[in-house]
């Protein structure tokens, strides 16, 4: 499994030019900005990678395990991820 920080060290050690708080601060950065791109239902293209997107999910009935009682679940937005089909065929050699 591959974390934020795992990454953060990754950049750093491959790029000796680059700090590792300044590593981190591009991986903040980055995810940020999707971040505030999927708040605004904006689509994120990243060729060779995939697509970040945001679904609606209607409201809807559902039940709650323990008892069975139904249970109303509003509506709400979900993120989404689409791979591109580069890393698709990357899974998949």
């Amino acid at each position: 499994m591959l974390n934020k920080s795992d990454l953060i060290v990754k950049i750093a050690s491959l790029n000796p030019s680059i700090y590792q708080k300044d590593a981190s601060k591009i991986v903040n950065v980055f995810f940020d900005t999707i971040s505030r791109a999927l708040s605004k239902n904006e689509r994120v293209e990243l060729r060779g990678f995939g697509v970040f997107d945001v679904k609606r999910r209607e409201a809807r009935i559902a039940r709650n395990p323990k008892n069975g009682q139904a249970v109303a679940v509003p509506a709400k937005n979900v993120p989404f991820f689409r791979m591109g089909k580069n890393m698709k065929d990357r899974l998949n050699k």
